[in-house]
């Protein structure tokens, strides 16, 4: 009889990072992968339902946003980075390759960029919400999570107010 495989994947074990990323790629909850983070994109009908996602999970209960900005640094990190050093590499290939001219690189790699990052900006979302919540994992049952109880004389502070 030969020994259980520690490697193996056991049903209480943390998904590996590549299960969050299927995840975020398909816009769905981190935690379960079954809810979309957000509103369908044919139920959107302004700009505001297309960048902002939904309160949390109907399913697990996993809150989107934790705090306000929370989503500032996938803005800026995540989609303006992958959305420029994209440009610059296909910029950089493409002058590698055919020699264009400056205004043709400009035409055929700037142009498109911010058109390509209101297309990614959900996809940013989600890619962050993920490797947020595989580094950090806020669960519902850890009792580090849990707010504490407040104590009786911080309940008490009607003499502070005189």
């Amino acid at each position: 009889m030969t020994p259980p495989d520690p490697k193996a994947a056991t049903p209480d074990a943390d998904p590996k990072a590549w299960v969050y990323i299927n995840r975020a790629l398909h816009l769905r909850c981190p935690v379960c992968g079954v809810s979309p983070i957000f509103m369908p994109a044919k139920q959107v009908r302004s700009l505001w339902n297309w960048f902002t996602p939904l309160d949390g999970c109907p399913r697990c209960g996993y809150a989107y946003e934790r705090e306000s900005g929370y989503f500032l640094l996938s803005t800026w990190g995540v989609n303006y980075g992958l959305i420029a050093g994209v440009g610059l590499i296909v910029a950089l290939v493409l002058d590698w390759l055919f020699h264009p001219a400056l205004w043709v690189l400009i035409c055929v790699v700037a142009v498109p960029m911010p058109f390509f990052s209101f297309l990614f900006a959900r996809h940013a979302k989600a890619l962050y919400l993920a490797m947020d919540h595989y580094f950090d994992p806020h669960r519902r049952d850890d009792p580090a999570n849990r707010l504490p109880l407040p104590r009786a004389e911080d309940l008490d502070d009607d003499d502070d107010d005189e």
